[in-house]
């Protein structure tokens, strides 16, 4: 009797040139790229949890959505975030997720979720440059601009 296993692949496509995608500069232009690309017919509804994956330059290699939830939350794991990561040769990150509430101000839960991500990042070298909470008008909150990061 033979074993047999299923056979894993990693595969990352990048279907543009590098030098055409977006700079992130700021926390700013890291939010307008959010919420121009984020869906506005859910952005009110549900919790949505996103990551902006960068090179060294700070260029935008993609936008990945982690995890949809409810009303008041979204489950985020860790390994779905940093399988991404890690399988796109990703150096640095902004996180970002949506309160439908439109309050900007970050819960426990998502302090405590920022220094979770942040410290596995610090163990795999990757950069958390910057966790947003965006509302459905727009506004948004950042860590790093208010020094929780």
């Amino acid at each position: 009797m033979k074993n047999k296993v299923n056979e894993i692949s990693i595969k990352y496509n990048g279907n543009f040139k590098i030098a055409q995608a977006p700079k992130i500069t700021s926390s700013m232009s890291a939010k307008e790229l959010l919420f121009e690309t984020w869906n506005k017919d859910q952005i009110g509804l549900q919790e949505c949890f996103k990551v902006i994956l960068l090179n060294n330059a700070n260029k935008v290699k993609g936008i990945y959505e982690v995890s949809t939830g409810g009303i008041t939350g979204t489950l985020v794991d860790l390994r779905i975030i940093f399988a991404v990561i890690l399988k796109s040769l990703t150096t640095s990150v902004i996180l970002a997720h949506n309160h439908p509430s439109g309050t900007l101000k970050p819960s426990e839960a998502d302090k405590s979720l920022t220094q979770k991500i942040k410290s596995a990042g610090i163990l795999l070298d990757v950069k958390i440059l910057d966790h947003l909470i965006i509302t459905p008008d727009g506004d948004y909150f950042s860590f790093a601009d208010e020094g929780l990061l």
